[in-house]
């Protein structure tokens, strides 16, 4: 091990990406760095994903630890990965993207800065987009201390980020598990703490990303009202925070479209919100809900 380096786990959730998963470990291969560790969460795929970790281990220069799990959407793969890092700090990479040389490298030179300070929970870098050959995002500065929910609202900045978390930080924040549903957005988990912790945001690119058709990113809304559980339970907290009136009219109007889409009644929407969460929304919905609708018994 490197003196004065911090061990990261180059954390990996899978689902059927057997085809891209080469890349990614090349690129893994190249890295300058030595204190890592590759932990893979397999989301239940069907392809052949574990017949390549299996022959990859045999060889490589690292350690790669490989877990396959029954299918429950990526949350809960961080989730079983949170269980079973050994790093310090936690590097989600998703099977699709890869990573440049000296991401790492960065990573434990930025960390260095904050990593005795107990009031910030990890470091954010920036992505670039491989297909377009630009950069997610540059920052207005050329590092800042924020948390997550201020770079987003405060300072307005968009896009994907490279997070890398204490991982005894992000331990305290298991995402949430409901049953039939396979998707919590991050953004759940960020601002959650977000309320405790801030980040050192850096202008450097650690991150090197590709958006499948069939990924997340571009499956988002949809993936948002077909998972009505974990999804009205971030926009509740999220009108928990400091926000505009419009953001708060947008969110409220939000929950409105994945409760209708789900034939959720006000007596289930009463039970999932606070009161003044509720009058707000009935005050801008009752015309939607004049005829009666089923309750969802199992909605807590």
């Amino acid at each position: 091990m490197m003196s004065n380096s911090a061990f990261i786990t180059i954390f990996t959730p899978t689902y059927n990406r057997f085809t891209l998963l080469q890349r990614l470990y090349d690129s893994i291969l190249q890295i300058e760095y030595e204190d890592f560790e590759w932990l893979v969460v397999d989301d239940g795929s069907s392809d052949d994903t574990e017949f390549f970790f299996k022959a990859i281990s045999e060889n490589a220069h690292f350690p790669i630890r490989y877990i396959k799990q029954k299918n429950g959407g990526k949350h809960t793969a961080i989730n079983k990965g949170l269980e079973e890092a050994n790093g310090e700090l936690f590097f989600i990479v998703d099977s699709d993207d890869i990573l440049p040389p000296n991401s790492l490298k960065n990573i434990n030179f930025q960390f260095s800065k904050v990593k005795d300070n107990p009031k910030i929970g990890g470091i954010v870098g920036r992505k670039k987009n491989i297909a377009e050959n630009i950069s997610i995002y540059d920052f207005h500065e050329k590092e800042f201390i924020s948390s997550a929910f201020d770079f987003r609202y405060k300072f307005l900045y968009q896009g994907d980020m490279a997070e890398v978390v204490k991982t005894d930080v992000l331990r305290q924040y298991p995402f949430p598990v409901f049953e039939k549903e396979k998707f919590v957005t991050e953004s759940l988990v960020w601002f959650r703490i977000a309320k405790t912790f801030d980040f050192l945001y850096f202008d450097e690119i650690i991150y090197l990303c590709e958006y499948q058709e069939d990924g997340l990113t571009d499956n988002y809304w949809k993936l948002i009202k077909s998972n009505p559980r974990g999804s009205i339970l971030y926009y509740k907290e999220f009108l928990e925070n400091n926000i505009s009136e419009a953001q708060r009219a947008s969110t409220l109007k939000t929950i409105k479209t994945i409760a209708l889409a789900n034939g959720y009644s006000f007596f289930d929407l009463f039970r999932m919100l606070n009161i003044d969460q509720f009058v707000s929304l009935s005050k801008m919905t009752l015309g939607n809900y004049l005829s009666p609708f089923k309750s969802k018994e199992d909605i807590k």
